[in-house]
């Protein structure tokens, strides 16, 4: 029997779940919190919104008034007493989102674009509500890095490294989608560069890796974040209008008429 889309996704969501409860999953846990909370600390507006994966406090230190969780449909529902850094949590899906175009001001999305079977589809789904001017927070597995070669080589032998349902897109590409839904990308980090070993006290304590990886090979990060900007096209002005009204020139007779006048001079003469 085939399974259907949304028992995937239900299993897709289980094992990222009990990955998260792993040494590597907690170790990208603590990086990727920090950087949500620098990422949302000067973003302003009426309204936030953190989509899925309820792990990462992606809104716990922004300071909009009105912040929200949407879970998705095959995510156990959670309660406000949790600290989550939002005021209210519903649930929706990622293809139709139940809030009104152009009516949020940030939207978080940890690792929801890779647990999707159409991500292309559900960034224009996030572009439709983001209003102009709004941010967008895009958090990722970078599948050129030591873990992504680890994944790819641990598929082979059915012994995966990160959750196997995962299809891990590279920042080029996400960058590439913003670029023509008309983004501007502000920022961009990259991190966790540690071995894709099961140790944890290696992924628990900071990292020698860590250190030299953030300074001479940058882009073999494990994980990344993006950040961009929602800009919309405007009027441009292109100069004055003159209240004078132009002069017009002296109309010209045409051809045939001073023919004409031309012979009824010469008839009267």
């Amino acid at each position: 029997m085939i399974p259907t889309e949304s028992e995937i996704a239900n299993q897709s969501l289980l094992a990222w779940d009990n990955w998260l409860n792993t040494a590597p999953g907690l170790y990208v846990l603590n990086w990727e919190q920090a950087q949500f909370n620098r990422a949302v600390d000067d973003a302003f507006g009426f309204d936030a919104l953190q989509i899925g994966f309820p792990q990462v406090g992606c809104l716990n230190e922004n300071r909009i008034s009105n912040r929200w969780l949407m879970q998705l449909p095959s995510q156990p529902k959670v309660d406000l007493s949790s600290n989550y850094g939002v005021h209210t949590i519903c649930q929706g899906s990622i293809y139709d989102l139940p809030f009104a175009a152009e009516s949020m001001d940030l939207i978080a999305l940890p690792h929801v674009l890779e647990f999707t079977a159409n991500p292309h589809e559900a960034l224009r789904e996030v572009h439709r509500v983001l209003r102009p001017e709004g941010r967008i927070v895009i958090s990722g597995f970078n599948p050129m890095s030591l873990w992504g070669m680890r994944q790819y080589y641990g598929k082979l032998f059915n012994r995966p490294f990160l959750p196997k349902e995962g299809q891990f897109i590279s920042h080029l590409r996400i960058k590439d989608w913003l670029r023509l839904l008309n983004y501007a990308i502000d920022r961009g980090k990259f991190g966790c560069y540690s071995l894709p070993i099961q140790n944890h006290r290696t992924m628990t304590t900071p990292s020698l890796l860590d250190k030299v990886g953030d300074r001479w090979w940058p882009f073999l990060g494990s994980v990344f974040m993006l950040s961009a900007i929602k800009r919309t096209p405007r009027m441009k002005l292109v100069g004055k209008i003159s209240s004078r009204r132009p002069s017009l020139s002296q109309t010209l007779a045409p051809v045939t008429q001073s023919k004409t006048t031309q012979q009824t001079n010469s008839t009267n003469d």
